[in-house]
């Protein structure tokens, strides 16, 4: 009995085998291929163009061996989307006795898509979907796409991803790996999206999310709300990043996102290492974090930084205000506050800056305080503000000694630094060089030294200072000179990495005249007094 059921089983087996290899070839599946590419084109307000149709009856699913998504005209005349197959998930029983297709699932594999954006702010798949970017021959509804297409599952396998601009300033940056997979998929509910991504340079992308419903108008402005996570982005090579800002380094982010297609709100947790913030900067070798919320209008594309908690080390420091990302580059205005901030953890961040310290030099001990303005364009930005250091010290560097060598100058200081007890200036930090002006440094060695100049982008030194000595080293060049308590005038020259300190002759003439005259007068007012007549008894 057994072996007849057996018997039995083999034959359906074999026959249903036989009927799924036979099937096939008494269905012409591609009579349903201008049917396939309308509902898709006028679904996706685009024309669709499927290569030969072949049915599986194993897979269930309809196959296309070419798979074209023109663009929006006014972004490119080439495909938004080009792949070599897709695959389309079938209900076979209607399929075989109604011949109607009922599409369960969709499957693209390694499609290329060219994402581009104008200046405006404005994506080429934002009017997926609207008649407002229709391409396709066939018209869409009234009101959009057609809100009764849905599909169980939607998978984009192994995709690549350009980004780039209209009109180009760059080439493309491109993402490989692409995978999405859309579940119970519709334009007129929510459904749950998984996308990753491998980022150039090794990074990766992982997001999670609910979207929908599908914006009738504006694709980019569908509600969704999701979880990312990035790591190892190079921002050098992002598309985040404009490469003439200087800005690189590899950064990670956790953070959700929340939109309800007016205004998406984000927040999390950004680390940034080897970070160069400067085209003439160098990577530093501190981590910054950023703790952040940011609120932003989708259709106005600017928005505010509402937290912005920035650690270095064990400084922390306030970052507030907003940014615009209308146009053709983004422009900030934001302010950064720091108090008390150790300077040990900040020395590190400066060649990101593009600020190099005296060769052999670093900065150790104290605190810094800073507040800054900083307004402009992204890649030309103009930060101006204050800073105030205390008790800090300049290792490898002895100030004293290089003073030393201007004539009439005498005495050395013991040791290699440069005890530092207080300093303060005004700072305007721009492309064309950075500005301090109120200069006013105490150096107990030396005394106080006051001025202000430049130091330009190829770090060239233009100082102009006054040294009010008040240590062992003040008396040799006041005597020489005859300066007074008007300070010693000098001229700081040379790099920031090998700085160079002379006297400045036109300061101290101008000097020695007013001393000379003061002095004559003074003479004068002695000299009458001893020289006046007797009065008359």
């Amino acid at each position: 009995m057994n072996t007849k059921i057996l018997k039995i089983a083999a034959i359906v087996i074999a026959v249903l085998f036989v009927l799924a290899l036979a099937l096939p070839l008494f269905i012409n599946v591609n009579r349903f291929r201008p049917e396939i590419e309308s509902n898709i084109s006028a679904a996706l307000g685009r024309k669709v163009t499927l290569g030969d149709l072949s049915l599986s009856i194993l897979s269930g699913s309809v196959e296309a061996n070419q798979l074209a998504i023109s663009d929006d005209p006014k972004f490119s005349n080439a495909p938004f989307m080009q792949a070599k197959s897709l695959k389309v998930g079938v209900e076979l029983m209607p399929l075989i006795f109604s011949k109607q297709i009922s599409v369960t699932h969709l499957v693209i594999d390694k499609p290329q898509i060219a994402l581009l954006r104008t200046r405006d702010g404005i994506w080429n798949f934002s009017s997926l979907g609207s008649q407002a970017g229709q391409a396709a021959k066939t018209p869409a509804k009234s009101g959009g796409a057609p809100q009764n297409l849905s599909v169980d599952k939607l998978e984009i396998s192994d995709g690549t991803i350009s980004v780039g601009s209209v009109p180009s300033r760059r080439a493309p940056i491109v993402y490989d790996k692409v995978n999405v997979t859309v579940k119970e998929f519709s334009f007129s509910g929510q459904f749950p999206v998984n996308v990753s991504v491998e980022l150039p340079g090794g990074g990766s992308l992982k997001l999670e999310a609910t979207a929908g419903p599908i914006n009738a108008t504006d694709a980019a402005l569908t509600p969704m709300q999701g979880s990312v996570k990035l790591k190892k982005l190079d921002l050098s090579r992002s598309a985040l990043v404009n490469p003439e800002t200087g800005l690189a380094g590899s950064a990670d982010f956790d953070g959700t996102v929340n939109s309800d297609g007016h205004i998406a709100k984000a927040k999390g947790t950004v680390k940034a290492s080897s970070l160069k913030l400067v085209p003439k900067g160098s990577p530093s070798s501190q981590t910054v974090q950023v703790v952040f919320a940011v609120d932003h209008d989708l259709q106005k594309e600017e928005g505010q930084l509402t937290q912005g908690d920035v650690t270095i080390g064990k400084a922390a420091l306030k970052l507030s205000g907003t940014y615009d990302m209308h146009g053709e580059e983004t422009s900030v205005h934001m302010k950064l506050i720091g108090q008390s901030m150790p300077v040990d953890d900040l020395e590190a961040l400066l060649p990101a800056v593009g600020i190099t310290l005296p060769t052999g030099s670093r900065l150790k001990g104290g605190t810094l305080n800073m507040n800054f303005d900083a307004v402009g364009p992204v890649d030309k930005i103009v930060a101006t503000g204050s800073v105030r250091m205390a008790n800090a010290k300049l290792d490898g560097f002895n100030l004293t000694s290089k003073l030393s060598a201007i004539p009439g100058l005498g005495g050395k200081s013991a040791g290699n630094d440069t005890e530092i007890q207080n300093l303060s200036s005004d700072v305007r930090y721009a492309p064309d060089g950075i500005r301090l002006d109120k200069i006013d440094v105490v150096v107990p060695a030396i005394g106080t030294v006051t001025g202000d100049g430049t130091v330009s982008p190829s770090n060239e030194l233009d100082f102009k200072m006054v040294a009010n000595l008040s240590g062992a080293v003040g008396g040799g060049l006041t005597k020489v000179v005859g300066v007074g308590s008007g300070g010693i005038p000098i001229k700081v020259g040379g790099t920031t990495s090998n700085p160079t300190f002379y006297p400045d002759m036109k300061a101290l003439a101008g000097s020695q005249i007013k001393n000379l005259g003061t002095a004559g007068k003074s003479l004068g007012n002695v000299g009458g007094l001893f020289g006046k007549k007797k009065p008359k008894q």
